[in-house]
């Protein structure tokens, strides 16, 4: 009995070695997986405490362990699992997240409504006007120039009629550039010297090379890069500059001023969308014989302001290509001459289309953006009297509303003209009104945006072609070889003409007249809305007025 006995004792006991060994693997396994947390030393602990606590019944050593292995330890190891299961995914970051957007500020509803820092801060720019006036404004620092723009017509209520613009003006340099609508003006501004500044004029030929193409692409300038000799269809030529896709190409010869000496050579040139590149042999457009000479990438094209003798420039139709890094380094600036202004123009506006492509199309079409700062600035707002204005026909005994668009108009220039006639009999018999018809009629165009009293010649030429040289652009001027007499300047087809406006008198009042006295306005405002409206002796018809507006 003794014997069974032992040999029980040693089954169970040799059962248990076996036991042990196993949960001490498992423990072992354990310790190498969950190394970098502190569930080995809680699982230790629990273990322990299982040995320690465990009331002793006055059995051997050995035997204590033999009645205890089984159930206690078991149980605590799946306790333990249990545990780490719960803890894993703090504990295990390896686990691949199935769901990475909902963890980013930007994808996440909860976390992008946490207030963040604005990443937008506000800049100081300061803008002069014509007349050497500025003006400091603080905008953000995502501000683009059109909005730019919209601000400062806001504040010296002057009317937006889209055609207002920033200009990148480097004195010494010599060198100016209208911004782009989309430019921002805080990153522009960063780019330049402190004797650099920002000019606010107006540009009626911003985008007038989308209303009349046809003016600005001569047919032999553009051409196929694929097609040698090979012209592009006019009623695809915008089309083929803003798909990104075609390949056109501005191709003619330019004046390039050697680099540090002012010398100019005339080289065949070619202009595509990589950049613009020179031939090295005659117009040959062979690969091996195209250099480069500036990329459009990093470049802006400005046009020269100090005149041809600064430079010794072979023709007074100078423009440069700027790189954007460039500050005040005279011998990384591409010093271009073009034979005519209408080259020029050619050359300038293609390297803005190749350089920026459908973004000049966009901010044509659309001027003011809905998320525009100051956009509810821009668009004037009318009256409730004004709206309410009706034609009216007092001729018979009761009065009616003129419905018709073309009678209402007659009647509207009809009583004009009437007001005219009534005002000149009531001052000629001795009115009570101070001004007397022709000291009036001699002062009243003075407060006209388009009248620039006494300047001279060279500078009515400068005025036009800083505003954009488009049909029907002018100003008024007093003439310098007649005191009495005033200059009608006027802009067709990029050549500037003067007409001279004479005085005349007729039954004691004076008048005035453009094509000698065969028609006679009374003053220079009626003259001015006549030919806004009738050619005449003019070769167009007015259209923009050159202004300068006081910030």
């Amino acid at each position: 009995m003794v014997e069974a006995g032992y040999s029980l004792v040693d089954k169970f006991s040799q059962d248990d070695v076996d036991l042990e060994a196993l949960v001490n693997d498992m423990n072992s396994s354990l310790e190498s997986l969950y190394s970098s947390s502190n569930t080995h030393t809680e699982m230790a602990q629990l273990l322990h405490n299982s040995h320690v606590h465990t009331p002793h019944h006055g059995h051997a050593p050995h035997r204590q362990r033999l009645c205890r292995s089984q159930p206690v330890h078991i149980n605590a190891f799946r306790r333990l699992q249990e545990e780490q299961q719960q803890s894993r995914p703090s504990s295990l970051p390896a686990i691949i997240n199935p769901f990475p957007e909902l963890c980013t500020p930007t994808g996440s509803p909860i976390l992008s409504s946490l207030p963040r820092a604005s990443p937008n801060k506000l800049g100081i720019i300061k803008v002069y006007s014509e007349d050497g006036a500025g003006k400091v404004v603080e905008v953000p620092a995502d501000m683009r120039a059109r909005d730019v723009c919209q601000l400062l017509v806001y504040k010296s209520h002057c009317l937006d009629d889209n055609s207002w613009s920033l200009v990148e003006h480097h004195p010494l340099l010599g060198l100016e550039r209208c911004l782009e609508d989309h430019e921002l003006v805080v990153q522009v501004q960063a780019s330049m010297t402190s004797d650099s500044k920002f000019l606010f004029r107006k540009n009626y030929a911003k985008y007038e090379f989308f209303r009349s193409p046809l003016n600005f692409f001569p047919e032999q300038m553009v051409a196929w890069c694929q097609v040698s000799n090979g012209s592009i269809p006019q009623s695809q030529l915008l089309q083929n500059f803003l798909n990104s896709s075609s390949c056109p190409e501005v191709q003619g010869f330019l004046y390039l001023k050697e680099s540090g000496r002012k010398s100019w050579k005339r080289l065949s040139m070619f202009l595509r969308r990589s950049g613009l590149y020179y031939s090295t042999k005659g117009s040959s457009k062979e690969p091996r014989h195209l250099q480069l000479l500036s990329d459009l990438e990093d470049s802006s094209v400005f046009t020269v302001t100090t005149g041809r003798k600064l430079h010794n420039a072979p023709t007074d139709y100078q423009f440069c290509i700027k790189p954007s890094k460039v500050r005040t380094e005279c011998k990384e600036l591409r010093m271009l001459c073009a034979e005519d202004e209408q080259s020029r123009t050619c050359w300038m506006t293609a390297f803005r289309l190749l350089k920026y492509g459908i973004l000049l199309y966009q901010n044509y079409k659309s001027p003011q953006q809905q998320n525009s700062p100051v956009s509810h600035f821009s668009t004037p707002v009318r009256s409730v009297s004004e709206n309410s204005l009706v034609a009216m026909d007092f001729s018979g005994r009761t009065g009616r509303v003129i419905e018709n668009p073309l009678e209402a108009q007659s009647a509207a220039v009809e009583e004009g003209q009437t007001w005219r006639k009534r005002g000149q009999r009531m001052n000629a018999l001795g009115s009570p009104s101070p001004l007397h018809p022709s000291s009036l009629s001699s002062v009243i165009h003075r407060t006209q945006l388009w009248f620039h009293g006494r300047i001279i010649r060279e500078e009515s030429h400068k005025m036009i072609m800083q505003q954009g040289q488009v049909d029907g652009l002018f100003l008024l001027r007093d003439s310098q070889s007649n005191p009495k007499a005033f200059v009608l300047t006027l802009c067709h087809h990029q050549k500037i003409r003067h007409f001279q406006i004479l005085p005349c008198e007729e039954e004691g009042q004076m008048l005035f007249s453009l094509d000698d006295g065969s028609t006679k306005f009374t003053d220079l405002i009626h003259l001015v809305e006549f030919y806004q409206l009738n050619r005449g002796v003019l070769p167009c018809k007015l259209k923009h007025p050159c202004t300068a507006v006081a910030l």
